[in-house]
């Protein structure tokens, strides 16, 4: 145990202070406990205490103003805020103004006496400056104040003035690309670029391109240079969303640029420095992909080095209420009218399972600020939106008799879509052709245990034309094997 310590509590609540007083005594620490910040304000600035546990909302001032004026007089003395106003942009502000922890309210004892002994035993890294955060009121990108979000607000303070990867995962809908958002709009890059690219929703071929660039003529329908998305985020953010979907060859490239720090286009020769911080999700296990041998487990561990887990909605079902009324708020500054839920209404949302989550949530409030006349919406409503069975995913019955068209079409939709009103890089003409062309060549030569001849009587192509091809999609070709 740490030697007997002089501990400053600020709090305007006299329970609060008395539970604390008394916890910390018996740890034989001497305590002083006042209500109001003037009172703890002289006490720093007298010499005193050797840490500081204080409230962010007290009668005379707030917490948080307080916490920079003393790291600039005491830098080394470390400070403790306690708030019950949940919200990640408090937990930020508490850490950017250089809090030494940050403990939403309310907290289990046991977790603030272990916190008291790091703040007194951890070694101090030495002269911590704060940064000063704005007191605006901006809109906060995360909604909820269950213990479950608590924690991951915790983290993400941490992590705001750090440039370290981080893998978000949890089930579809749970807001990882809010997630990478506020890691950007609160981080140290907030004034670069937050470029964010759905591996799933680009095909295989492209991704390369997608991500690095091309070149002038490095392929055919190149007719202009491309910008890739990592070029896009220079000093900013590249968030890689569905990333357990990038294909192996496209996974050896990014480690590449996570182990060397650059990157060349597509066709180029010449390195570029990657000034990004990289950000990865994904709702799949990629444990379980590298054992089957579909992700490069150094990869893996290049891009886990901070782990974020999302809860799925029924495991903070406290939550349902704010987040309902956020959602409510948005249709109505949208032109909808005003809505809300009765008490039985919202007790049935509680119940709901939410398969799809937080987007679940807001599409349901959206069609009920939509369609339904009534200000105050009942059970009865709710009811009969969740009897309506959501439009069934393509078995793999179906997908198996869809047609080549249809298949590439979808595909395609998925990709346009995933520049979200933007265009693709030039060529994609070219781009998508070859990617067809790729796997067609390689299962025909499979077929026919690659005699050339073969395959190209079977694809109907000259022999030298396929002896082109090959070269060109840097083809593979084994004889007698099938």
């Amino acid at each position: 145990m740490s030697p007997p310590a002089t501990i400053l509590v600020a709090d305007d609540d006299r329970a609060i202070r008395t539970v604390l007083g008394q916890a910390l005594t018996r740890l034989g620490h001497d305590v002083r406990t006042t209500s109001n910040a003037a009172t703890l304000w002289r006490w720093v600035a007298d010499g005193e205490g050797d840490l500081v546990i204080t409230d962010v909302v007290m009668p005379d001032e707030n917490g948080l103003d307080l916490v920079p004026r003393i790291k600039k007089i005491r830098p080394e003395l470390r400070i403790i805020v306690m708030s019950a106003q949940n919200t990640l942009l408090t937990a930020v502000k508490a850490t950017e103004r250089g809090a030494f922890e940050y403990l939403p309210k309310p907290f289990d004892l046991r977790e603030l006496v272990n916190m008291v002994e790091r703040a007194l035993t951890v070694p101090r890294a030495g002269g911590m400056t704060a940064a000063e955060a704005q007191d605006d009121d901006e809109q906060l990108p995360l909604i909820g104040r269950s213990p479950a979000m608590q924690e991951i607000y915790r983290v993400l303070a941490r992590l705001m003035g750090t440039d370290l990867t981080v893998m978000i995962t949890g089930e579809s809908g749970t807001g990882k690309e809010l997630v990478a958002r506020a890691l950007h709009d609160y981080g140290k890059r907030r004034a670069g670029p937050f470029v964010a690219i759905n591996m799933a929703a680009i095909p295989r071929e492209l991704i390369e391109s997608e991500l690095f660039g091309h070149e002038k003529g490095s392929f055919t329908g190149a007719m202009a240079r491309g910008v890739g998305r990592f070029e896009q985020a220079q000093s900013g953010t590249l968030f890689l969303d569905e990333i357990g979907d990038m294909p192996l060859e496209a996974q050896t490239r990014l480690l590449r640029v996570l182990q060397q720090g650059e990157y060349t286009t597509v066709g180029g020769r010449t390195p570029i420095r990657a000034d990004v911080r990289i950000i990865a999700a994904t709702h799949r296990d990629l444990r379980q992909l590298t054992r089957q041998g579909l992700f490069r487990e150094d990869l893996f561990y290049r891009l886990n080095v901070v782990p974020i887990r999302l809860p799925p909605l029924r495991e903070r079902t406290e939550d349902i209420s704010a987040l309902v009324r956020h959602f409510f708020a948005q249709a109505a500054s949208e032109g909808l009218p005003n809505k809300n839920l009765d008490q039985a209404a919202m007790e049935r949302l509680r119940t709901y399972r939410w398969p799809g989550n937080v987007r679940e949530l807001e599409n349901l409030v959206r069609r009920l600020a939509a369609l339904y006349s009534q200000e105050t919406i009942g059970v009865d409503a709710i009811e009969a939106e969740l009897a309506e069975a959501a439009p069934a995913q393509p078995s793999t019955e179906a997908l198996g008799e869809e047609n080549l068209g249809s298949a590439a079409e979808r595909h395609l939709r998925d990709y346009f879509a995933a520049h979200k009103g933007g265009l693709p890089p030039a060529g994609l003409y070219d781009r998508v052709l070859r990617e067809i062309e790729k796997p067609l060549i390689q299962l025909s030569l499979s077929a026919t245990r690659g005699n050339q001849l073969k395959a190209a009587q079977l694809l109907g192509l000259n022999r030298n034309t396929l002896r082109k091809k090959v070269r060109e999609l840097d083809i593979d070709v084994a004889r007698g094997l099938k």
